[in-house]
């Protein structure tokens, strides 16, 4: 097994179990490891840290998987460590109300580079480094062994695969080909969803916990879903008995599945309208219209990637959020979602300060949301608390 060497001085990190090594902090490399081979990572003093996956394409140079240095990385390594996440979601699933979660969650998992989410009988892989994608046969074959799926999806086209010099890649790794919509249950909602043409790997389930938590404040309210995507705040509202939800998407398909969801559910049209448009723009619509609503869900996509991006998503951000505040009657409930890892919750809450300035409303918090169980927090690893979000009362 080849040897990474660090520069005195950087073994805090490895020692305090996070699990990234940056090329600048590595003084020497004996041999030439292949993009995605186990290698062991020694500290300045030649003391053993980890075992890792070696990249040179990528800025994370070494992930590491293994601080004991007497375990052998092999299938049966990785079978442990499937086990393990597969049993710690035991109980999301461990009802008639759920059937679809997160099942492994990279770093948080000690699998950095692998995703898992379940959807009902099937799974949707996301593989988004060379040392996954290397084990790739020996992760399907001990997740068919454990689960007995009736397919396995690969959704491995997200673009962190290029910093792994890695091909995006979608398509069936094993059993039968998902049909055009899954039906799955959520907190007793039910859905459909594309996992081929879907977002991510199909279905956010991430905001499992906060559509249930934000529901409660939706009874008899007009309430408006900006992103709604497949209608998962939508359909809670619902569920929980709002006066009329408008749902607010750009993406076709997505209003298209959420028709399908809409009477899944036994909802009827007038219970809600679906509107295919830009968000920014048609919040801006209906100021101009002089509507109002009680209830705002803002749930966007990713605006920052990366720390670089983090002065233009927190502008953002916050026009974003004036704009949502300016459609809100007093006393009205926002519910703003930041699913950036690069914006911290106390940034978050600065961008909606200055929101709230500009908008001239006065803003109470009254909770804050975080991803649920099954996308767990490694204590090491803190980079992996990415969903934050706001529960708030503007006046």
């Amino acid at each position: 097994m080849i040897d990474v060497l660090l520069k005195k001085g950087k073994e805090k990190a490895a020692l305090q179990r996070h699990p990234w090594i940056f090329s600048g902090a590595i003084d020497k490399v004996k041999g030439a490891p292949l993009n995605g081979e186990v290698v062991k990572v020694f500290g300045a003093d030649k003391s053993f840290l980890a075992y890792g996956y070696y990249n040179n394409q990528s800025r994370v140079a070494v992930r590491l998987l293994e601080w004991d240095e007497e375990k052998i990385i092999d299938k049966q390594w990785y079978e442990a460590k499937l086990k393990q996440a597969i049993a710690s979601r035991a109980h999301v699933l461990d009802n008639n109300d759920t059937n679809t979660c997160r099942l492994v969650f990279s770093e948080a998992d000690y699998l950095p580079g692998l995703i898992v989410d379940k959807y009902a009988d099937f799974l949707s892989l996301q593989i988004l480094s060379a040392g996954i994608e290397n084990v790739k046969d020996d992760i399907i074959d001990v997740l068919r062994t454990e689960l007995n799926p009736t397919g396995i999806f690969d959704k491995s086209d997200a673009t962190a695969r290029t910093h792994e010099n890695l091909e995006v890649s979608q398509g069936l790794l094993w059993g039968e080909t998902p049909p055009e919509f899954i039906e799955v249950k959520e907190n007793g909602v039910r859905y459909h969803i594309n996992i081929a043409d879907g977002q991510k790997s199909g279905f956010y389930c991430d905001q499992r916990d906060n559509r249930e938590i934000l529901a409660a404040y939706t009874s008899g309210k007009d309430v408006l879903d900006c992103f709604c995507y497949s209608g998962g705040f939508t359909l809670n509202s619902l569920k929980k008995g709002a006066n009329h939800v408008t749902s607010v998407d750009s993406s076709a398909l997505a209003i298209e599945t959420l028709k399908h969801n809409l009477g899944l559910n036994g909802f009827t049209e007038d219970q809600q309208t679906s509107v295919q448009s830009d968000v920014n723009k048609q919040l801006r619509i209906f100021k101009e219209e002089g509507k109002t609503f009680d209830v705002i869900i803002l749930d966007p996509p990713k605006y920052a990637p990366s720390r670089s991006a983090l002065d233009r998503a927190a502008r953002a951000y916050k026009d974003l959020n004036r704009l949502g505040m300016l459609l809100l009657k007093s006393g009205g409930i926002l519910a703003t979602y930041s699913c950036s890892g690069a914006v911290d919750l106390e940034t978050f809450k600065q961008i909606i300060a200055w929101a709230a300035l500009d908008a001239g409303r006065e803003v109470q918090i009254i909770k804050q949301f975080h991803q649920p169980e099954d996308h767990p927090v490694r204590i090491s690893f803190p980079e992996g608390e990415y969903l934050k979000g706001l529960l708030l009362r503007v006046l």
